[in-house]
């Protein structure tokens, strides 16, 4: 509904924050055992999916938004992270362990029933590590193609390219 921003507080936890008045912050996913991070929300605002460790490594889950406590589904089941949406909210997307793009169809009518997980998108990429780069990759607006960053040695795991941004730089000529 647009009043509030979820967010990820420190490495651990996930957390919403009001933009409508004071700003206050309230616990959405914090434990103190299991890192909770990448959430996105559902185009329909009732679902999250968020990547955690609770299965020791990371996997894609997701909970009712805003009343998480209220059910959990587990998405990936070898390794997976970095979830995002189709736009039409029928299918969710994410990484598994090797870089693969997978995507999952699921139903969120009354009840959130997800489908089997496919692979879709083999080639390597560039996946950042999760924790500092977010997500790496987003979908088209038809759920039909991937906007991803392509590494010229196919080693996924690799730096991106850096970009220098030079601010002020008239200013520079003239010393």
């Amino acid at each position: 509904d647009g009043n509030r921003l979820i967010l990820r507080e420190g490495a651990n936890d996930l957390v919403t924050i009001e933009l409508n008045g004071n700003g206050t912050v309230e616990p959405l996913l914090a434990s103190a055992a299991y890192t909770e991070r990448n959430a996105e929300l559902s185009p329909d605002g009732n679902w999250v999916a968020y990547e955690s460790d609770e299965s020791e490594q990371f996997e894609v889950y997701v909970r009712p938004f805003p009343n998480v406590d209220e059910g959990r589904w587990q998405i990936s089941t070898e390794g997976g992270n970095q979830p995002v949406w189709a736009r039409s909210g029928e299918e969710l997307f994410f990484r598994n362990l090797d870089g693969a793009l997978m995507g999952v169809p699921v139903e969120t009518g009354g009840t959130f029933t997800p489908g089997n997980a496919n692979v879709l998108v083999t080639e390597p990429y560039f996946t950042g590590d999760g924790v500092l780069w977010g997500r790496t990759y987003d979908a088209s607006p038809d759920g039909q193609r991937f906007l991803v960053i392509k590494n010229e040695n196919g080693d996924a795991g690799v730096d991106a390219p850096h970009i220098v941004l030079v601010q002020n730089w008239s200013e520079e000529l003239q010393n």
